[in-house]
């Protein structure tokens, strides 16, 4: 079967790297980095729409829900890269971001062979999750035609969970399937139809946006301080001394101590810290105040 990519942007010819191959490299990267230069600007366009996202991904978060992202190639492993990401960053339950991907682990390191084609894959995939009206789906496509995306869209759409697309091309099908549709158009690629390029960086951008606005407007982070960041190795560690320290300007003993009276938990220290509490007092009423720090230590005579 014929299938005409003609009307899509990403797969168009980009006037200013036609003759690229006759190019010394420098002037080559000169102009890979001027396309890329659109790209930030691209997003910038569609932040009413990221903004939409971002508040859909917080309610689902309150009442218990997932962010589950979908994609092939290029676009589902740039969702795997996001989400794994999440836990150690924000401290979230691994189950709380999922990314899938057509063709499964396999496909993370090597094309699988009709994966995204699969209009029952998507489904399956979800299914397999046991996604609910809940969760809360971002379909992530360059060109926006992917079937194993459109089938997973259309079947979070038919249990009535909210759905998010994530495109390159304006008017594609994955964008008029979704609740939501996040469209930054950063033109023809450097190399014609390579849309690992920008596209990829501008899908990077916006998952960057989901997941980081998403968890700020959740109380993980305090000022600009990943606070519920998890301690998995020795430079972790070292940054929840300095996180404790930068959030409460006490010194490094002094932030030693509480994480260690809190068992390494971030937030506990610096609410511990703040609001001279013990470290059950602190936990308590971070737990009372949903985690978010600001509200704890309002409830303190030392906010």
């Amino acid at each position: 079967m014929k299938i005409d990519l003609s009307a899509l942007v990403t797969e168009g010819r980009n006037a200013h790297s036609e003759n690229i191959d006759m190019l010394s490299t420098e002037v080559m990267l000169n102009v890979i980095n001027q396309e890329d230069k659109k790209v930030a600007q691209a997003v910038e366009k569609v932040i009413p729409a990221i903004t939409q996202a971002v508040d859909a991904i917080v309610a689902a978060f309150q009442q218990g829900g997932r962010l589950i992202y979908c994609g092939a190639g290029t676009s589902g492993r740039l969702g795997i890269l996001d989400a794994s990401e999440c836990p150690p960053t924000f401290g979230t339950p691994r189950e709380q971001v999922v990314a899938l991907i057509a063709g499964g682990h396999q496909a993370i390191l090597q094309a699988v062979e009709n994966a995204e084609d699969s209009l029952t894959m998507g489904v399956e995939d979800l299914k397999n999750l046991h996604f609910s009206q809940k969760d809360i789906l971002v379909g992530i496509a360059a060109s926006g035609r992917t079937p194993y995306v459109i089938a997973a869209l259309n079947y979070a759409n038919s249990l009535g969970a909210t759905t998010v697309a994530l495109a390159c091309n304006a008017g594609s099908e994955i964008t008029q399937i979704a609740n939501i549709a996040i469209v930054p158009i950063v033109g023809a690629e450097v190399v014609t139809g390579s849309s690992r390029m920008k596209a990829g960086t501008a899908q990077k951008l916006v998952l960057n946006m989901l997941t980081t606005g998403a968890m700020i407007r959740s109380g993980k982070v305090y000022g600009n301080l990943m606070v519920d960041v998890e301690a998995t190795n020795k430079k972790l560690v070292q940054r929840q001394v300095n996180i404790v320290m930068q959030a409460t300007e006490c010194d490094h003993a002094t932030a030693t101590q509480a994480l260690s009276a809190c068992e390494g938990h971030c937030k506990t220290a610096i609410v511990m810290v703040l609001g001279k509490l013990t470290a059950p007092q602190a936990k308590q009423l971070l737990n009372d105040n949903r985690g978010f720090i600001r509200q704890a230590l309002a409830k303190t005579e030392h906010p």
